[in-house]
């Protein structure tokens, strides 16, 4: 077998990688009935002379590799025929700027198999960045806040970043005595608090943030949906209900809204569930936000001043709450700043590489290379050969179109 590691093709550019110079040497060290190639790049976190260091091979061309391993949607252009792929492909959603991607997977018979479906037995996610979206967005926040209000200047983090340089930074400045609220529960949400309690925010009870009156400190609340939304028929919330059934609740946001000088968006929603923060609610004159760090970055999705997704280069914009429409960051001062970088981990693109390689080896790259027979692939697999799986048969109409 032969494993291949392409080179990333999206543009704006990311920096990490599926699989580190260390992976590739373990696996070459493990599996030497197996061969391993690195695509060149000039984009990496991990140079090329970084996995030549380590004896793995470099070559610009892996048309000969059997299964081909990669971070985002790799380019419809490069895609080689008849092989197996694994990356992130945003389609199983339907989203539909990446149609003619999966309609190009299916043309050229690709295996593929998407991270974000590689879940266990619990369904749980195995292979996953959300803990440090967390990290890097509460981050970008609290340096957009520092050059909003002219307090401090943190570094913009470039591709040899990491989470000690992110530490040491914050450590460094002295941050301001407001309120944040984190939304969520999942590992975006608990990257976010983490972060937090590191640089030594307060962690505060509910009663204690919707309390009236300034902190000491910078100061925080993680609340999850069970607090922002309540059932149109005044009855007890229940997650189970309110999955199955979430346009029979409606937002109960604004009493945290009032209270809050700055919103961490770490929470999951979908389109039926209630928007949180409405165009209106954004123009309301009680409302104190006048910063938003959005990680999930739901384009006019549960928090509406998020009109696009933004950039590491200029992660930051200004909403006009009057006029609902995009302004320069930090404009004017009635105006609520947006970080909406929809990529966070790749800001720091060495550790986070690591790290999920870390879980690649075990979860995929293990059973691959053992030849044995592996659930969390499965459940993973979109295409087989071109051909949607029965899980993913609800995606033909989508292909073709209609």
């Amino acid at each position: 077998m032969k494993i291949g590691l392409i080179r990333e093709t999206k543009v704006p550019e990311d920096n990490r990688v599926a699989l580190t110079p260390s992976h590739l040497a373990e696996l070459q060290r493990c599996f030497p009935q197996d061969e391993f190639v690195v695509q060149s790049s000039e984009t990496r976190a991990y140079s090329d002379e970084a996995y030549r260091n380590a004896g793995v091979q470099v070559a610009e061309n892996v048309d000969d590799c059997d299964i081909l391993f990669g971070i985002k949607e790799a380019d419809i252009h490069t895609l080689i025929p008849n092989k197996h792929y694994f990356f992130f492909g945003h389609i199983a959603k339907m989203q539909a700027y990446n149609r003619p991607l999966l309609q190009t997977l299916m043309a050229k018979h690709i295996t593929f198999s998407d991270y974000e479906y590689l879940v266990d037995d619990d369904n749980r996610r195995v292979c996953a960045f959300g803990w440090w979206a967390g990290i890097v967005g509460v981050y970008y926040t609290l340096r957009g806040y520092g050059l909003r209000h002219h307090l401090y200047e943190l570094p913009q983090p470039d591709k040899h970043f990491t989470l000690e340089k992110l530490t040491q930074a914050l450590r460094s400045v002295q941050l301001p005595p407001i309120k944040m609220l984190v939304t969520g529960n999942g590992r975006v949400s608990h990257g976010a608090q983490h972060l937090l309690e590191t640089v030594g925010a307060c962690r505060l009870t509910e009663e204690q943030f919707l309390a009236d009156g300034p902190v000491n400190s910078l100061s925080f609340c993680a609340v999850d949906a069970d607090h922002l939304v309540a059932r149109n028929d005044g009855g007890a919330f229940s997650w189970d209900h309110f999955t199955q059934n979430p346009s029979a609740y409606h937002s109960d946001f604004m009493h945290w809204a009032r209270q809050a000088d700055v919103l961490v968006c770490a929470h999951f929603w979908a389109p039926e569930a209630p928007v949180y923060l409405s165009q209106e609610n954004l123009a309301d004159p009680t409302l104190r936000i006048r910063f938003i760090g959005d990680i999930t970055c739901d384009i006019q999705g549960s928090i509406q001043s998020t009109l696009r997704a933004s950039t590491h280069a200029e992660p930051y914009y200004d909403y006009n709450p009057i006029t609902g429409q995009e302004e320069p960051a930090f404009s004017n001062d009635s105006n609520i700043s947006v970080m909406a970088v929809d990529t966070c981990p790749n800001a720091l693109a060495l550790d986070t590489s690591a790290y999920f390689g870390d879980m690649l080896m075990q979860h995929v790259l293990t059973p691959l290379l053992k030849r044995e027979h592996s659930n969390i692939i499965q459940r993973a697999t979109i295409l087989e050969n071109g051909t949607l799986t029965p899980k993913f048969n609800y995606l033909e109409p989508f292909a073709k179109g209609e």
